[in-house]
C-alpha cells in the first residue's frame, strides 16, 4: 500500500536525520540574528513554496529579519525575462545589498549541480555568499549537492528511497524549519495554538 510505505520512508527519515546538524543551524541562526545579520531563503518549485512560509516564521516567531526573493513575483519575473533565470537570485542579492553579515538558507532537493548545471541560481547565490564572506546553510535532499559541498551548515535529508526524493525532500524542509523556529535559542513569540 502506497500511504504505508510512504509513512514507512518518513519515519525512516525522521530517525536518521541528523539532530546535531539541526542544532548548530540553530545556534548559527541565532547569532545571525544577534550580529544584527539578515536571513535570505532561496529555492525554486515546492521549494520556493517552503521558502516563503519560513519567512514568515522565522521573523514572526524568532525575529530575524528574513526575505525570500521568489515573494516578489514581479521583480522574480523581470529579472527572469530580461537577464535570465541563471542569475535570479544573485542580482536579487545585489540590490538587496547582501554583506558577510548576512546568510543564506537554501532549501532545493538536489541542492544544485554544477557540472549538469542544474539549479545554477542556487550556485551563483552561494557563489556569491562565499565570496562576501556570508554563511551559507541549507537543507536539501543530496549529500552531493553544491549546497551540501559548499554549504557551512547543511541539512541533508536521508533518502532511503530515491523515487520519493522530490516529496520527502520538500516534506522534510517543513519539519526542519518548523523544529528551528521552535527551538528555546530561536523562538521569541509563542505561537498561538
Amino acid at each position: 500500500m502506497h500511504t504505508g510505505e510512504f509513512l514507512t520512508e518518513a519515519v525512516k527519515i525522521c530517525k536518521s536525520i541528523d539532530a546535531r546538524k539541526v542544532e548548530e543551524l540553530a545556534t548559527e541562526l541565532a547569532a545571525l540574528r544577534d550580529r544584527g545579520g539578515r536571513l535570505f531563503v532561496l529555492g525554486a518549485g515546492g521549494s520556493a513554496g517552503n521558502a516563503s512560509h519560513a519567512v514568515n516564521d522565522f521573523r514572526k516567531l524568532c525575529h530575524i529579519e528574513c526575505y525570500a526573493p521568489t515573494d516578489n513575483v514581479a521583480e522574480l519575473t523581470a529579472r527572469t525575462n530580461d537577464e535570465g533565470w541563471e542569475s535570479v537570485f544573485a542580482g536579487w542579492l545585489e540590490v538587496s545589498r547582501f554583506r558577510a553579515a548576512d546568510a543564506l538558507l537554501i532549501f532545493s532537493v538536489g541542492g544544485g549541480d554544477a557540472d549538469r548545471q542544474v539549479s545554477v541560481n542556487l550556485i551563483r547565490a552561494i557563489d556569491m555568499a562565499r565570496e562576501r564572506g556570508a554563511r551559507v546553510f541549507g537543507v536539501v535532499g543530496r549529500e552531493n549537492g553544491y549546497t551540501a559541498q559548499m554549504g557551512d551548515v547543511v541539512v541533508v535529508i536521508p533518502q532511503p528511497a530515491p523515487h520519493w526524493m522530490t516529496p520527502l525532500s520538500e516534506a522534510f524542509q517543513a519539519v526542519v524549519w518548523h523544529c528551528l523556529v521552535s527551538h528555546p535559542i530561536l523562538q521569541r513569540q509563542t505561537t498561538k495554538w
